[in-house]
């Protein structure tokens, strides 16, 4: 199983697959993007079961992304991550297909809520 995560933070990055590492109930490979133009290409590529994006990067942002990835895969399962927690944020990403949103900043019990909440509904 793949697992892409798109974060501009590298931080937040590693924070989310250190947590996606202990809590993911299976094996899987996770691919790291900065952007959600790195994030389009890579999924092209790896054709990832879950991404997580966030919502604001340079060069194309997450809801740019999550379009452009429920375009070309209309089954795929997004997670939103974003420090904006706007309701307007949130109901945009959920009208673009995202499947859940994770509200910054990221700690164990949010990731083990979206694994749990993600994991569930397939």
């Amino acid at each position: 199983m793949k697992i892409l995560v798109t974060d501009d933070s590298r931080l937040a990055r590693s924070m989310l697959i250190a947590l996606l590492k202990v809590h993911f109930p299976v094996e899987h490979e996770i691919i790291q993007a900065e952007n959600g133009k790195q994030a389009i290409e890579l999924f092209k590529q790896h054709h990832p079961e879950y991404c997580f994006l966030d919502i604001t990067m340079p060069h194309m942002n997450g809801i740019e992304a999550l379009k452009l990835i429920k375009e070309k895969s209309p089954a795929a399962k997004v997670v939103m991550l974003s420090a904006d927690i706007q309701n307007t944020s949130i109901e945009i990403a959920r009208q673009c297909g995202a499947i859940y949103f994770i509200k910054k900043p990221i700690d164990e019990i949010k990731v083990k809520q979206a694994i749990e909440y993600i994991w569930n509904s397939k």
